[in-house]
């Protein structure tokens, strides 16, 4: 990861003073995100100006990510009425405020001497006659998909207040040959599906990846001897390491907030499965729960201070927080049917489950203390939520009825934006990282 750091930076912010001058402000252009029942903003991403189609090829990623973020409709480049060919000066505002455009972005990429790109864009206010922003990047060719990304995350941030989640990956575990010799390899893919890299080969089972909060490193569970092992692995170099062999062991780890730790359910001995957390340098371990039932699942709170986990000490598998030293265990789930893979929002707000009830399988979200819960999708078969690092997202994957296999999707906290992410094979365990540096 190092290298694309260095390949790409805020150069510096471009001026607004040609549209400051000619409209008086009004209120700021901004979405609520707050609300429940969001209308996408009307926002015209016009082709960035370019020797070649790289330009094209840019706003068409840019576009597709607001979009499908929920918050935006991209109007149809057909109706625009003004070609932009300065990207420098102010539009024609009344040729966009005719279409209805609420929110103008323009932009040209061109080549430096050295070789780098550059790529600069301005936002506009067009019922304002305002920039609202206006940035340019520098990037290698290869990371012209990072530099929309980041475009669109900035974007994003200026009319929402919150910070986008589109300069980011995923992996997963990628599946395919038939349901009775499924090949399961370890993947990685941009947020939208596209650069899909493999991670292992398919010799051995791989289950449950988790990202690390802090860094480009994920931990995973691997059965190549014949034993569950957890291991860590650095996305960039591939370096991998043992963190140990745990007979047993019923999930993978998953990351403290500092990525010191890590939080786990184990089978010992005693025949009962509780959690324990390992401390990553020392590699000692600590037991949390101490209970003859199935403790599992457990995911720290963003403040490390808590963690959620499942268990089915009161007769069928609930939801339950305790402190991160194992003290003040308390259920906050009382709803009908089985609770699992509970994951604490990178908010602290929220904590997102999986539930089995009347059939069905449900993803859904809760407020730390159990209350407001709220199902945003149901169906045949679907579970493992990971939240976007801006904790308005979750992806997760299911399964129709006869479908064959598992497919990835991601859903906002409105529960009316469900989409697929492609993927060219089925998919599952999905897990989101922070946003990239």
């Amino acid at each position: 990861m190092k290298s694309m750091i260095k390949a790409i930076f805020v150069a510096a912010a471009l001026g607004s003073a040609i549209a400051a001058a000619i409209v008086p402000a009004r209120a700021q252009l901004e979405i609520d995100v707050t609300q429940g029942n969001i209308e996408p903003l009307p926002i015209a991403v016009t082709d960035f100006l370019s020797s070649d189609a790289l330009g094209a090829e840019i706003t068409s990623i840019i576009a597709a990510d607001l979009q499908r973020s929920g918050l935006f409709a991209p109007i149809d480049k057909g109706a625009f009425i003004e070609k932009i060919s300065n990207p420098d000066g102010a539009p024609r505002f009344e040729d966009w405020k005719v279409i209805n455009a609420q929110a103008l972005v323009t932009g040209r990429v061109t080549q430096e001497s050295d070789g780098r790109l550059r790529a600069e864009f301005r936002l506009w206010d067009t019922f304002a006659g305002q920039q609202l922003i206006g940035e340019q990047f520098f990037a290698n060719k290869a990371n012209s998909r990072r530099v929309a990304h980041i475009i669109a995350d900035a974007i994003y941030e200026r009319l929402t207040g919150e910070k986008g989640y589109f300069d980011t990956r995923v992996v997963f575990i990628d599946e395919s040959g038939s349901k009775n010799q499924r090949k399961k390899r370890l993947a990685i893919m941009d947020q939208d599906g596209a650069n899909v890299r493999y991670l292992s080969d398919g010799s051995s089972i791989t289950l449950t990846p988790r990202f690390s909060p802090t860094r480009q490193e994920i931990t995973y569970m691997s059965y190549e001897s014949g034993q569950p092992r957890v291991y860590l692995l650095q996305i960039e170099t591939g370096q991998r390491e043992l963190v140990g062999n745990f007979p047993g062991m019923t999930f993978a780890p998953r990351f403290s907030p500092d990525g010191q730790k890590v939080i786990m359910s184990l089978l010992r001995d005693d025949g009962n499965s509780n959690i324990y957390a390992m401390d990553l340098r020392s590699r000692t371990t600590t037991r949390l729960t101490n209970s003859a039932a199935i403790d599992t699942s457990p995911s720290y709170s963003p403040d490390g201070s808590q963690v959620v986990f499942t268990s089915d000490r009161g007769g069928q598998p609930q939801i339950y927080v305790m402190s991160a030293d194992g003290s003040g265990q308390n259920r906050i789930s009382f709803g009908g049917g089985s609770y699992s893979t509970p994951v604490w929002s990178p908010r602290g707000d929220l904590i997102a489950f999986t539930k089995q009830s009347g059939g069905e399988f449900q993803i859904g979200v809760m407020k730390t203390d159990g209350s407001g819960e709220r199902i945003l999708s149901s169906g045949f078969s679907q579970e493992g939520p990971t939240w976007a690092p801006n904790g308005r997202y979750i992806m997760y994957f299911k399964e129709g009825s006869g479908s064959g296999g598992p497919r990835l999707y991601s859903i906002d906290l409105t529960g009316r934006n469900e989409q697929q992410i492609p993927t060219q094979n089925f998919a599952s365990d999905p897990a989101w990282s922070p946003l990239l540096e």
